[in-house]
């Protein structure tokens, strides 16, 4: 495939200054296929500063004129074995302009960290069956299908019982306890689809950088002295739908079937309705090795949105 934009188009790397015109771009899309804007612009702003992003290689711009009509980009993490990518744009040519500059960055990306090829994701809308059509025509095939699950709080809910011989750790502002919640992230997260390890510093970073999160949102839970599993929330539902947002909870395998996620789980609604969240939101992966998805249905969730995961090779 080879596309050719309109003469009159122009193509630019992304700034700090394009969060604004690019929540309008995200918005009408996401509007035009699921019915709400699904975005902000601290979105915007922490997708364009993402750690280890590099505007002038891994994203691009497309203007007609003053007005943005398109915007792509790449994303690695850790050894960059496993790429994301974004696209948004209601222009087919664009589109199609857009994936061959990320098909030659992510091949890019392959060569410089020394792997014969890279799997490169994206993530769709599942009722968007065009677009998930397009892409198979690009060479992308189903990897995995995600669930928002939310549950609605009307009023106050009852904090759990701690589990017995459970200590809670609320916080992490030293670095002791950053780094158990981010060995218990690793290693809970082991081998699921689309997660790729990254360093201690390079996590951190990323926590630090993303504005709806904060170090008092991480939760430990230690057994035995030990940390043994962990909670990462942030506010990226506030603004748009006044909910708690559930980024990650993970339980070391050896301190499983014991209730821990249950609780964090539950702890969570109650910490969200205490300050006045509508709900508690979170996404699962279908394709979990763990039942997670039952254990978010037993504590009340529903899914409410359904997102699917489209892959594809890039050979170096």
């Amino acid at each position: 495939m080879t596309a050719v934009l309109p003469s009159a188009y122009t193509v630019r790397p992304p700034s700090n200054e394009d969060a604004q015109a690019l929540l309008e771009l995200v918005s009408d899309y996401n509007t035009s296929v699921v019915g709400f804007a699904d975005y902000t612009l601290e979105d915007a702003e922490d997708q364009l500063t993402e750690p280890g992003f590099d505007p002038a290689r891994d994203g691009w711009l497309v203007f007609d004129g003053e007005t943005m009509v398109g915007y792509g980009a790449v994303f690695g993490k850790g050894d960059h074995s496993q790429l994301d990518l974004d696209i948004v744009t209601m222009d087919l040519g664009v589109e199609t302009y857009l994936l061959e500059k990320i098909l030659r960055r992510s091949a890019e990306f392959a060569r410089e960290y020394g792997h014969s090829s890279v799997q490169l994701d994206a993530v769709n809308y599942q009722v968007d069956a065009a677009r998930r059509d397009r892409f198979a025509g690009y060479g992308f095939q189903p990897g995995t299908t995600f669930h928002r699950m939310r549950i609605d709080h009307d009023g106050p809910v009852a904090a759990p019982v701690v589990p017995d011989g459970v200590t809670v750790r609320r916080g992490a502002q030293d670095e002791a306890s950053q780094r158990a919640g981010h060995a218990v992230l690793n290693e809970s997260f082991e081998g699921q689809f689309g997660f790729t390890p990254r360093s201690f510093e390079e996590w951190r970073a990323a926590q630090e950088n993303f504005s709806a999160f904060d170090w008092s949102q991480l939760t430990l839970l230690e057994l035995d002295g030990e940390v043994v599993a962990m909670r990462s929330c942030t506010n990226q539902f506030v603004e748009d739908e006044n909910c708690g947002y559930i980024g990650r909870l993970g339980v070391l395998e050896k301190a499983r079937g014991k209730g821990l996620a249950k609780f964090l789980l539950r702890d969570q609604f109650a910490v969200d309705a205490a300050a006045g969240r509508a709900g508690t939101i979170l996404h699962v992966d279908t394709n979990n090795p763990t039942p997670a998805l039952g254990v978010y249905l037993s504590v009340g969730m529903e899914p409410t949105l359904v997102m699917e995961v489209l892959r594809r090779e890039v050979t170096a």
